[in-house]
């Protein structure tokens, strides 16, 4: 018979993160459990089945398999040598794994979240996520949609409920870290995820007004992208972390994370990233009374953003980084210089440029816009900018507290 080579088995050990010696590991770990001896696999077996040398492995090797990659051998592209070769004996059943106590009170903490969150983590589908088993690059796949929803579910009604369902689909994440196999592709893959939640949960505290917690979600941001190895979102991780130093009137510190971050090729040939970055350098240099610095980081802002649309598009996180927000940034640096005058043209054009669907970022430079007029005296404009903020579907105390403060002063 000629030999044929098992291009389904291939594309498996590529789809599940296996190499030869990985996956043979795996089949006599799961022998082991399944028989009660060690298995004695070895990659070359492994070689064989994909070249077409063997074409139905012992039962030994094939009952492993089928439950490693749950589907029957046939889907693995084994080919039977007869009738009977195609009737595999029934595995002896598994002992269950007893339950954690600590599933039990994540599970409370997920039934006793607010309505809000309850409903988002349904929609969200975080329970389908595995936390035993083997992890392919499919299950990331699904894991970043969800990241996806939860980004665009942010820029859309604030960080409210959203910091409950960040962090507990961080601790199932992290399950899956703990308690699943996988390769070493699918490890970066999962620490990139969970990077991105910590940011995401980060900014839901930000927008809590919990800054403590946040700066601390930034910093675990920061360590999962480390061992994701992952530039980009090391980047994010560096200029939340600048920008939480801004908060607490850490001004140098901030300008000194944010150069760190620009520090690396790959980020500043990103140009989504980059723009980023110099804007919210130019505004820790106008906080620092740097006006040179500031004016050259607003320009290279402005170039980074023009070869946006050159390149591969932005991940879901970015999506904010519009023209509009990086008018919005502009002004905030501008204000920062005093400049009150510029700060609110551009403001006004951030307005102008940003989608309705980023209504927190519309209501955030809504309330920026009626603050500096307010700051130039104009309580009239002042008050017909904030009558046309469009914030009932908002879940965001910080935004919502800036508000108030605005229509006190109004009204006094």
């Amino acid at each position: 018979m000629d030999r044929q080579r098992n291009t389904r088995l291939a594309a498996l050990l590529d789809e599940f993160d296996y190499t030869h010696r990985t996956l043979a590991a795996e089949v006599n770990d799961v022998a082991a459990e399944m028989f009660g001896k060690p298995g004695d696999c070895t990659d070359r077996h492994v070689r064989r089945w994909i070249s077409g040398a063997v074409r139905w492995p012992w039962t030994k090797y094939l009952l492993p398999l089928e439950q490693i990659f749950e589907r029957p051998a046939e889907a693995m592209g084994f080919v039977p040598r007869g009738k009977n070769s195609a009737s595999l004996p029934v595995p002896p059943p598994r002992p269950l794994p007893a339950p954690k106590e600590a599933s039990s009170v994540k599970r409370r903490r997920f039934l006793t979240a607010s309505a809000a969150a309850a409903t988002v983590t349904f929609a969200l589908g975080i329970d389908d996520t595995p936390s035993r088993g083997r992890l392919s690059m499919s299950d990331i796949d699904r894991v970043e949609k969800v990241i996806g929803r939860l980004d665009a579910h942010f820029f859309s009604i604030g960080g409210g409920p959203l910091l409950a369902v960040s962090t507990a689909y961080v601790d199932r994440l992290r399950d899956a870290l703990d308690g699943c196999t996988y390769g070493d592709r699918v490890a970066q893959a999962l620490h990139r995820s969970i990077s991105s939640l910590y940011a995401s949960a980060g900014w839901a505290a930000y927008d809590t007004d919990d800054t403590t917690h946040a700066a601390l979600l930034h910093t675990a941001s920061l360590q999962h992208a480390l061992l994701a190895a992952d530039p980009s979102a090391a980047a994010r991780s560096w200029s939340n972390l600048a920008l939480q130093a801004r908060i607490e009137g850490r001004h140098r510190e901030a300008v000194q994370i944010t150069r760190a971050a620009l520090n690396n090729r790959r980020t500043r040939q990103d140009p989504h990233i980059a723009s980023l970055l110099h804007a919210r350098l130019a505004i820790g240099q106008a906080k620092t009374a740097d006006r040179t610095g500031a004016a050259r980081s607003l320009l290279a802002a402005e170039k980074a953003y023009d070869r946006v649309g050159t390149t591969v598009p932005a991940p879901t996180w970015l999506a904010f980084m519009t023209e509009g927000e990086l008018s919005g940034l502009a002004a905030i640096a501008h204000q920062a210089l005093g400049q009150y005058d510029r700060a609110e043209a551009s403001t006004a054009q951030a307005l102008e440029l940003l989608p309705p669907t980023m209504r927190r970022s519309r209501a955030v430079y809504g309330v920026q816009l009626a603050e500096l007029q307010l700051a130039q005296g104009d309580r009239e404009r002042a008050a017909a900018t904030v009558t046309g903020l469009d914030h009932s579907s908002l879940d965001s105390p910080r935004i919502a507290d800036r508000l108030a403060v605005l229509q006190r002063t109004l009204t006094t």
